[in-house]
């Protein structure tokens, strides 16, 4: 199962502050992610849930954007609750924190598989997967090929680095992100980077996000909606890298008529692997042409 669409950015929004509902809507984020979890005091989530199902039982399809919820965690005496909640017409994707196992992933597809039948929907939802914890790091690629619902690999080091007092710097980033990429290719699926909460720190977190990008993530979740355009320029091709894709294919189709696996453009020699990624480059912009 596939994302429908880019996800550049992925705007969290509190599902107990209906206030920030509309706001979200008219963001540039190619994801909302409405969130039952950390934003959500126990005393409100069953609030937040009756607002967050009240949403995603009235949006429009086809959407301008993904639309995500964030659940609490599977076997927590909220899960269920929020599961049937947020198992509607308008929801693209559950968001499944600190998933530690295969089989949880596997558990959930089970019960959102009733709940769409129960329901008549007529779309798949999709499962996007957190790995923040040292378990579920381990097991990152087998929760990964777990079920074919998994959209994608999502990093909270949050979670994953403060209670064991791990400074957040390039050097303990570095490892984590090729580790879930990695994991996240095994199952042909992206990989989606964590939060950044400094919120004044708009330099830190384009330098998270480039940083990251240069790593293979597809995109990254935001707090804030200022920080979404940063996103969304981060996680896309530049104008240099969509024109260098495209000579390379141009020359890749005109080689191939020849017989010609490897080739040199700007004086670089491509083969299989470089021309194939420069074939998905190509392909992203056109797609994302295509959705304005």
């Amino acid at each position: 199962m596939q994302m429908a669409r880019l996800m550049r950015s992925k705007l969290f929004v509190p599902g107990s502050r209906p206030e920030l509902f509309e706001k979200a809507w008219r963001s540039d984020a190619d994801a909302l992610s409405f969130d039952l979890e950390d934003a959500v005091v126990a005393a409100s989530k069953a609030g937040a849930r009756n607002l967050v199902a009240k949403v995603l039982g009235n949006q429009p399809s086809p959407r301008s954007k993904i639309v995500i919820a964030r659940v609490n965690p599977v076997g927590g005496a909220d899960f269920e609750a929020d599961l049937e909640a947020v198992a509607r017409p308008g929801l693209d994707v559950v968001n499944l924190p600190k998933v530690e196992a295969p089989e949880t992933v596997q558990s959930v597809a089970r019960r959102l598989e009733e709940w769409e039948a129960q329901r008549g929907l007529e779309h798949r939802i999709g499962l996007l997967v957190n790995i923040e914890t040292p378990r579920g790091l381990r097991n990152a690629a087998e929760i990964a090929i777990s079920c074919d619902r998994v959209v994608g690999l999502q990093l909270g080091f949050g979670d994953l680095f403060s209670p064991l007092g791990i400074e957040r710097s390039p050097a303990t980033l570095t490892p984590i992100w090729l580790a879930v990429r990695l994991a996240a290719a095994e199952a042909g699926i992206p990989a989606y980077d964590g939060a950044f909460v400094g919120l004044a720190d708009i330099d830190g977190f384009r330098v998270e996000a480039q940083a990251a990008r240069a790593v293979g993530f597809a995109g990254k979740s935001c707090v804030h909606p200022s920080q979404v355009p940063i996103a969304n320029a981060v996680f896309f091709p530049t104008d240099a890298e969509i024109a260098a894709a495209r000579r390379i294919v141009a020359r890749a189709d005109e080689m191939e008529s020849s017989g010609v696996g490897a080739f040199v453009v700007d004086g670089v020699m491509f083969d299989g692997p470089f021309i194939a990624s420069a074939r998905a480059v190509a392909k992203l912009f056109e797609e994302a042409t295509r959705n304005v």
